[in-house]
């Protein structure tokens, strides 16, 4: 008898059991047990203090389970997307709407992000007494952005997980297949093929999402907390005004003016995701998560969800964007520096610039912040002493901006499908069954 068998004469709970846990685990649907996570979460983080530190570990191990799928996903499926349009014109049209949405999107959370900053006058009486300065790397120029995109070497960009290099050298892979046509299916096949298992795989590690968020919350209530707040209020209320109204109004608006959709089943429908979005504070870990929820919540294609999404991982980042004109604006305010219109100008372009190269990982904008306040004058020491006032509680901050980043992805992917006809609409409109 083996140790899972039922002894002889005793009675068989196992039915019993696995109702019980279908009941309370499986048959809530994931977005309930993630809420329920994240505020467990924070509740345990505020009781528990410094000591929450213990529990990082878990959520770092939900991090690289999530990430451990990324590069495969990006990669299969992009390829596998790309052989499946059929038609090479298609491949012009649905990539040229995807990026001037997610352009035009970005360049609207900049301009927001400044006006915000300029109205909320966060950095006015700013104090850095004290402050250590935390210096960061150049950024790099955007022609060296630019180069990194062709990888040198395929593989190696895999391994490395270069995400743009990838996504370079899959959609040229996927238009290869596409082009010679017959011959090309039986490796079409192999990629169709790989999409799935990879997709299989996201599924079963978001069965631990709920474990994750909450040992990531926890973590960052009880090392950080809301007090941290008190001393860059104006700027984490510009940037929670600014992520509203970008999601609400920009992002709603593209999907209620563009593609004529009500906006109410997206933001149902996406809260997987968002809750992912929000306790990773990280695009690429959110895109399992937001490829599943387009497919198979929002209706959206194959085809463009896994276009739109995994390249919109890399380059849209409003809230991103959003967040470092408000710094920009904190900066100038603290150092009492009067921008020019040009430099405004100039800020803002820069802003755009390095918003689409930010990594999609935690903290990332306070790196490419250098490049931003070095294009209107101030010098690195200055950058140092901001990015050292911030970097404490910019873990929190970061939380709210990735929601905005995420959104974004899907308000894109939605309309660019219906634009192209590959939206179920009946699949968009219907509620989810839980």
């Amino acid at each position: 008898m083996t140790l899972n068998e039922t002894p002889p004469g005793a009675p068989d709970h196992a039915p019993a059991q696995r109702s019980f846990l279908q009941r309370w685990w499986f048959d809530v649907v994931l977005w309930k047990r993630i809420f329920i996570a994240l505020v467990l979460g924070a509740v345990v983080g505020l009781a528990l203090g410094e000591a929450a530190e213990s529990l990082k570990w878990l959520g770092d191990l939900f991090i690289r389970l999530i990430r451990m799928v990324v590069v495969p996903l990006v990669f299969l499926s992009i390829t596998s997307g790309m052989a499946a349009m059929g038609d090479p014109r298609r491949l012009g049209s649905i990539g040229g709407k995807v990026l001037g949405f997610y352009f035009a999107t970005t360049l609207i959370a900049v301009i927001l992000g400044l006006v915000l900053g300029h109205l909320f006058q966060p950095g006015v009486g700013v104090d850095f007494t004290g402050v250590e300065a935390r210096p960061v790397g150049e950024a790099p120029s955007v022609s060296e952005q630019l180069l990194g995109i062709v990888p040198l070497n395929p593989v190696e960009a895999l391994a490395r997980g270069d995400i743009l290099a990838v996504i370079f050298f899959a959609i040229l892979l996927g238009a290869a297949i596409l082009a010679v046509g017959e011959k090309a299916e039986p490796v079409k096949k192999v990629f169709d093929g790989g999409v799935e298992m990879i997709l299989f795989i996201t599924r079963v590690v978001m069965e631990v999402a709920p474990f994750g968020v909450f040992a990531l919350v926890a973590w960052v209530m009880g090392t950080q907390g809301f007090a941290v707040f008190t001393h860059v209020f104006l700027l984490a209320l510009g940037l929670v005004v600014g992520c509203v109204l970008q999601v609400l109004l920009v992002h709603g608006g593209l999907l209620r003016l563009v593609a004529r959709l009500p906006v109410l089943p997206f933001f149902r429908d996406i809260s997987d995701a968002i809750l992912v979005a929000f306790s990773t504070s990280s695009s690429a870990a959110t895109l399992p998560v937001a490829m599943r929820v387009a497919e198979k919540n929002l209706g959206v294609s194959h085809t463009v969800a896994s276009t739109a999404l995994p390249i919109g991982t890399t380059i849209s980042m409003d809230g991103t964007a959003l967040y470092i004109g408000l710094l920009t604006m904190f900066t100038v305010q603290a150092f009492g520096v009067e921008l020019t219109p040009v430099q405004f100008l100039i800020a803002g372009l820069t802003i755009t610039l390095v918003a689409i190269g930010t990594a999609p990982v935690p903290s990332a904008s306070l790196f490419m912040l250098s490049a931003v306040l070095g294009s209107i004058g101030l010098s690195a020491e200055q950058t140092a002493l901001v990015v050292g006032f911030v970097l404490p509680f910019d873990r929190l901050l970061d939380m709210t901006r990735t929601v905005a980043n995420s959104t974004s992805d899907l308000a894109v992917a939605v309309t660019v499908a219906k634009l192209e006809n590959e939206l179920d609409i009946e699949a968009y409109r219907a509620k989810p069954v839980e």
